[in-house]
């Protein structure tokens, strides 16, 4: 059997006869290519690696097309780290801190802060969900809003070492069987056992097995994870149309023209002021947008 770990893979598997599922993800250069062009603390990396694995886990329990972006925000010295994962599992993540971050924990780093979900279909209305942020880690975070928001029990195990990261998820969906809460109860009890190592250097079918030998599991085929950046010329004139022609015109006056620099990648973008100005109709110059 082979012993090295699925890189940039997502497994799902289901335990047969109960209503508990899981998913299992194993990031390397996915994850590697995502962070390439920022500028990051080692412990900083590890939580971005945790909340990344925590991204893919989550898309793929969903039945849409789009994508799903996970936020946290506070007003510690950690501002923001987000990460989107579209349902075709590509990802980008990035970080905003204000100071040094002190501590190699992401608690200490964090101060009246809350979660954000957004769920992006293709089709249909967005959906955000908000709570404060319990917990002591990322997983449990999640964890808590899961429940909260959800109502549906989910477990996360997640670790990183900022160049690689895995998580392990399982769900028990809302059937009320007697047999799936002890199916439910038993295995999270077993995934309680992984350890760090295990999650980062173990294949998928040789991590189940050590975990989950006694149970009937089902392991689905795998899925490639992707490192890939959304921003475009496309998205930079939709914000510029969005900021509207005073305010455009406004930045032009102040620095001669509109930089944008994507927080993801790094990719500068620059619009001259004939760009700029073309992308508007002549009535627009006459509007307030105050």
């Amino acid at each position: 059997m082979n012993q090295d770990r699925n890189q940039d893979q997502l497994h799902p598997f289901i335990f047969e006869q109960s209503a508990v599922r899981g998913n299992c993800v194993q990031l390397d250069q996915s994850l590697s290519t995502a962070l390439e062009h920022q500028t990051l603390p080692p412990a900083l990396k590890k939580a971005i690696g945790e909340f990344t694995a925590a991204s893919v886990l989550l898309t793929a329990t969903l039945k849409m097309q789009g994508k799903l972006i996970l936020q946290l925000q506070s007003q510690g010295a950690l501002q923001l780290l987000v990460v989107e994962c579209t349902s075709g599992l590509n990802i980008r993540a990035t970080a905003k801190v204000s100071g040094e971050l002190h501590g190699d924990h992401l608690t200490a780093w964090l101060k009246q802060g809350q979660l954000v979900i957004t769920l992006m279909p293709e089709e249909g209305e967005p959906y955000q969900g908000i709570v404060p942020l319990e917990g002591d880690s990322i997983a449990s975070m999640l964890e808590n809003y899961m429940l909260r928001s959800q109502q549906i029990d989910t477990r996360l195990w997640l670790t990183s070492d900022g160049e690689r990261a895995s998580g392990l998820l399982l769900q028990k969906l809302p059937q009320q069987q007697e047999s799936d809460l002890d199916c439910w109860n038993r295995v999270q009890h077993l995934a309680g056992t992984v350890t760090d190592q295990e999650l980062l250097t173990l294949d998928t079918v040789t991590l189940l097995q050590r975990l989950f030998v006694e149970e009937d599991v089902r392991l689905f085929s795998g899925r490639e994870v992707q490192a890939f950046c959304s921003c475009s010329q496309t998205s930079v004139t939709n914000m510029l149309q969005m900021l509207g022609m005073a305010e455009v015109r406004s930045i032009i006056e102040e620095q001669g023209s509109v930089q944008i620099q994507c927080d993801f990648c790094n990719k500068h973008y620059v619009v001259d002021e004939q760009e700029a100005l073309a992308l508007f109709d002549e009535d627009d110059d006459h509007e307030v947008t105050h």
